[in-house]
């Protein structure tokens, strides 16, 4: 049983399937496989066995679903994969969730990722590294590498992950699946630990596009809890001639350090569109020349600022505070025990761009070039519809590869993070496998659109996932 949600939903109103027969099948077989892949944290039996009946009639019919582990969930744990929030038990759910749960989904357990979502390959979670289910010890992807170990390897229908710069497309890339990051303010955020919140997104993670419409369909709208929650939020605008729509091609998408056979995928694809009577222009986008440099002056400064709540007194672990000499000591035991290294490298490393110091040299400077990426991409989408690169420079790594050197793994999102930093929506589609160290690997497409204009990457990547 592999089933997409569209063929689950047609089951069970035809009656062919039985909900609980489903439900059950994906709940034992998620948990024998996980001691394989580590794609799940921990699992919600009794959630399910709550739910399952009332979900039954809803539209989605209790279609089991993985959630990352960031996202709350009303008196269940959610821990961000973290030692720090290990115990942590949420007194109310995000607002995506319940969402979910309005619509029928019926979680099955909340998944692995990098600690509080920051890591590039899945491998710096308190609970162990997730493996991608190709090849023989790779890595999942990025801090939603846990989501897309799932999916990819059947032990849901879908998932629900978050992307700050790469997030949920790199790690869908990585194994394979279907990640979409919609439009900044999409999605409500509320209930949602924050990473860096101008930039965080929820997105889903699926095995076709057309789930992936659905998912985002019934967790998206207009939520006043989320101050950069948007009205347009509920527009669900139509395409209706798809071979109109005008394809941007960046010259620096062929950048050095892209994976000669992903670049031959990548030019494949072109061709494919060319032959459908597309119209697919190269053009020079000097704007992700600066995407990586904009992104890791703000991602950091606003990490640090988050993270800071977490001491040991208003949340986190707690000690005993009478054994140390001064409110300081206290704080970095609590932080030095119970943050991972990366967490304690982002926070040390870029705290420093917030200080009077560097304020305005670095901060500032990023915001206002920040300002300077969105107008220029405004421009380049009132001649184009869709922007096409590789979603990453190469495929899913061995585990342990890259932990010496995070300077690489951080590299690999010269594709993905400008849609964070312009709020645009994007989308990883696979395109089939290439071949890489004897195994086939599944390699990729990244489409990208302006704001509030997911159904054009719905159209394109229907149709990209036709064409392989």
């Amino acid at each position: 049983m592999n089933l997409t949600l569209k063929a689950y939903i047609d089951w069970i109103v035809s009656k062919n399937i039985s909900v609980k027969d489903v439900v059950q099948h994906y709940t034992n077989k998620a948990q024998q496989e996980n001691t394989k892949l580590n794609a799940f944290v921990r699992f919600h039996d009794d959630y399910s066995q709550t739910h399952i009946d009332s979900f039954a009639d809803k539209p989605l019919h209790g279609a089991p679903i993985g959630i990352k582990d960031i996202i709350l969930t009303q008196w269940y744990i959610s821990s961000c994969a973290s030692k720090m929030l290990e115990d942590f038990v949420s007194p109310y759910s995000a607002t995506c969730f319940e969402k979910l749960e309005k619509n029928g989904w019926l979680m099955i357990g909340k998944t692995n990722m990098d600690e509080f979502a920051m890591g590039g390959s899945n491998e710096h979670s308190a609970f162990g590294p997730c493996i991608n289910p190709h090849g023989t010890k790779r890595v999942s992807g990025w801090s939603s590498g846990g989501s897309a170990a799932a999916v990819a390897a059947d032990l849901c229908i879908a998932a629900l992950g978050t992307d700050t710069g790469w997030s949920v497309r790199e790690p869908a890339s990585f194994c394979g699946i279907v990640g979409l990051k919609p439009t900044y303010g999409r999605v409500s955020r509320y209930g949602v630990q924050a990473m860096a919140s101008s930039l965080d997104q929820v997105g889903v993670m699926t095995k076709t596009v057309e789930d992936a419409e659905i998912l985002l369909t019934s967790i998206s709208g207009y939520d006043s809890k989320d101050a950069q929650s948007s009205p347009k939020a509920d527009s669900r605008e139509v395409i209706s001639d798809i071979t109109k729509l005008k394809i941007a091609i960046p010259k620096q998408a062929f950048a050095e350090g892209l994976d000669p056979k992903v670049k031959i995928r990548y030019e494949e694809t072109i061709e494919k569109l060319r032959n459908l009577w597309y119209q697919v222009d190269e053009i020079d986008l000097p704007l992700l020349d600066n995407a990586l440099a904009i992104y890791y002056t703000l991602m950091p400064a606003e990490v640090s600022t988050n993270m800071s709540r977490f001491d040991g007194v208003r949340f986190g672990k707690q000690g005993d505070m009478q054994a140390y000499p001064d409110i300081q000591s206290y704080y970095t035991a609590m932080r030095s025990e119970w943050f991972g290294n990366e967490v304690k490298r982002r926070i040390l490393l870029w705290t420093f761009v917030l200080s009077s110091a560097n304020y305005e040299g670095y901060y500032l400077k990023a915001q206002k070039a920040r300002q300077q990426f969105r107008r220029d991409f405004s421009k380049l989408f009132s001649q184009y519809d869709i922007i096409l690169t590789p979603t990453a420079p190469g495929v899913a790594w061995k585990l342990g590869e890259r932990l010496a050197d995070p300077l690489q793994e951080y590299l690999e999102d010269l594709y993905t993070v400008p849609a964070n930093i312009g709020w645009l929506p994007a989308m990883s589609v696979p395109t089939g496998y290439i071949e890489d160290q004897g195994e086939q690997m599944p390699v990729w497409m990244q489409i990208m659109a302006d704001r509030w204009q997911e159904p054009k990457l719905f159209s394109l990547g229907k149709i990209i996932e036709k064409l392989f």
